[in-house]
């Protein structure tokens, strides 16, 4: 006979929904630069660095809803919160954007 389920502290899971809605608006934010600069500039180098704003805004879209479940599901399990690989992808884009920013500024 098992007991009730217990749930888990609600402010676990609000925090995570937090989390969730912050990877979304730094997508949001990085998509819209992305068709700024493919909108308003012209040039291979422009280009690439607004398709490299989209894909990571995808980066962030798509890391932060699988963070979001995985999160969730070990919230519910009363297990570990597992390692999140999308901060260090979402991270390394993000350098790369910097990066393709500096090169396009410089040339």
């Amino acid at each position: 006979m098992t007991g009730p389920a217990v749930q888990p502290d609600y402010r676990f899971t609000l925090a995570n929904e937090r989390t969730l809605l912050a990877y979304e608006r730094t997508a949001i934010g990085l998509v819209a630069a992305g068709i700024a600069v493919l909108h308003l500039f012209e040039g291979w180098g422009q280009t690439s660095f607004g398709l490299l704003l989209l894909v990571a805004g995808g980066i962030a879209a798509i890391g932060g809803y699988l963070r979001f479940r995985r999160v969730e599901a070990a919230i519910n399990a009363g297990e570990p919160l597992p390692a999140n690989p999308a901060v260090h992808l979402l991270a390394a884009a993000v350098i790369l954007c910097l990066v393709a920013a500096a090169i396009s500024v410089l040339l």
